[in-house]
């Protein structure tokens, strides 16, 4: 009697989850034969796509003059400096309806140096919107109280600052004798997103353990290709499309092996990775072409290509639109490629056209929920985008054709194709590199002699009688 396997697209649709212990990984890779020849070609494409890969790097690496060019341009203008300083007090948020200090230059000598006032940065008398604090004593001049009453806008005030929070401060004059003016610049949070970071790491390596821990050191190197390479040759004027396929094929190729380990099956994911790579970055090239979208969507936009100006501001839109889309593209492919393992591994007499089948019935699933995650990510990056157009009152339509709305839709639709398509491009990857169905062992009630009858046969046979 032939074993009945899982039913394609049911039984052995359900043997496949997010299998990433490193155990039953190896078992997995070790137990499902993998045909000799689609190894080869896998292997073959891959390491023409690496040193491709190589070579882009050499070809594309920043100028030295490009890798220290950041940190170039002044944060700052001429005559103003930034200090640290500690909160003491605050005051209460002034009422919506009141002059809000910060933001009127007669009341606040930060933004206009030549205003005097009894107080630095505060209008006599002032009960709402600003904070005492201590200034570092080594940013202080000569003679001049560390203690400062420093004008906060409304948001700021109703952020929750309190006593020992520390805060960063625009300093301006002080050099003719006149005392140096205050106004907040930003909050130092260093301590809460380092204390997030900790606990990330932690909380990864014990769930995760051993893959989660590589799965933070190919994060770490990715991370070193962005900054390294990426960013200095985008700054550069490097072509967008060129350099973020190089960094993302390098990066990928690392994360992947890293986290994964060095198997066929994590090579089909890669393969399937790349592939949904080179369509994102195509659509992308093709949808900022078509729609006409300069690359300069807000105010950082055009404060960046202001500073630097070899920098493309479309180039650096489909270096983006590449880029924001491969961890959700990595994580469909691997577990697509697994799901392929797995159900070879339960059902070894199924066809290439089943397992394929049967591996999509899985991907269906795992497309849907990711297209939401997808689609809310960006929805959440740029909600006060969308708060802001939906005030205004102007048509939907005339809403979503804005430069910097048409910019996130460009970047969702073109990285949520290249996801949908790398789904079968990865099943189909995985059901070819597979051996061959085989046929499935025999029960165990079969091994019997075949002159013993069956339990069934001996019961029957006893009622004849």
């Amino acid at each position: 009697m032939t074993a009945s396997g899982p039913r394609p697209g049911h039984d052995a649709g359900q043997t496949h989850g997010h299998t990433h212990d490193p155990d039953a990984l190896a078992a997995l890779d070790a137990d499902v034969r993998v045909s000799a020849r689609a190894r080869s070609v896998l292997v073959a494409v891959l390491a023409v796509l690496g040193l491709l890969t190589v070579l882009g790097l050499v070809v594309t690496w920043p100028s030295g003059d490009a890798s220290t060019r950041g940190g170039s341009t002044a944060f700052v203008a001429s005559g103003a400096g930034t200090t640290g300083a500690t909160v003491l007090s605050t005051l209460p948020a002034c009422p919506p309806e009141t002059t809000d200090p910060a933001l009127d230059p007669a009341l606040d000598p930060a933004l206009d140096p030549g205003t005097s006032t009894t107080e630095p940065g505060l209008q006599p008398g002032s009960t709402c919107g600003a904070m005492v604090v201590r200034v570092d004593p080594d940013a202080v001049p000569q003679g001049q109280a560390t203690e400062q009453t420093v004008p906060l806008d409304g948001p700021v005030a109703r952020s929750g600052l309190q006593a020992g929070d520390r805060v960063t401060l625009l300093a301006v004059g002080g050099d003719d004798g006149q005392p140096t003016a205050y106004s907040f610049l930003e909050v130092q949070r260093s301590a809460p997103l380092l204390f997030l970071l900790v606990l990330f790491v932690v909380v990864v390596g014990v769930v995760a353990r051993l893959r989660g821990i590589l799965a933070l050191v190919g994060l770490g190197v990715g991370g070193v290709v962005v900054v390294t390479y990426l960013l200095p040759a985008l700054l550069e004027g490097r072509s967008g499309i060129v350099v973020a396929l190089v960094g993302s094929a390098a990066i990928m190729y690392v994360v992947l092996y890293l986290a994964h380990g060095l198997s066929v099956r994590t090579s089909t994911a890669l393969a399937g990775t790349l592939f949904g790579v080179a369509i994102t970055a195509g659509l992308g090239v093709l949808a900022i072409g078509w729609a006409r979208l300069s690359g300069v969507g807000d105010d950082e936009g055009a404060t960046l290509t202001a500073v630097q100006q070899s920098l493309q501001p479309r180039e650096l839109l489909t270096a983006a639109i590449i880029i924001a889309g491969l961890g959700v593209l990595n994580d469909v492919t691997i577990t697509q490629s697994s799901a392929v393992w797995e159900l070879r591994a339960a059902a070894p007499s199924l066809g290439r056209r089943q397992l394929f089948a049967s591996g999509m019935r899985i991907g269906r699933d795992h497309i849907a929920s990711t297209i939401y995650t997808i689609v809310f990510a960006y929805a959440g990056a740029a909600l006060p985008v969308l708060l802001l157009l939906y005030v205004y009152d102007r048509p939907v339509l005339d809403m979503l054709q804005t430069e910097s709305l048409s910019q996130e839709i460009v970047r969702t639709l073109a990285s949520a194709i290249g996801l949908v398509l790398a789904v079968p491009a990865t099943t189909a990857i995985a059901a070819l590199t597979v051996g061959d169905a085989t046929v499935a062992p025999t029960d165990d009630h079969d091994d019997h002699d075949d002159d013993e009858p069956s339990p069934s046969e001996a019961s029957s046979a006893a009622q004849t009688d």
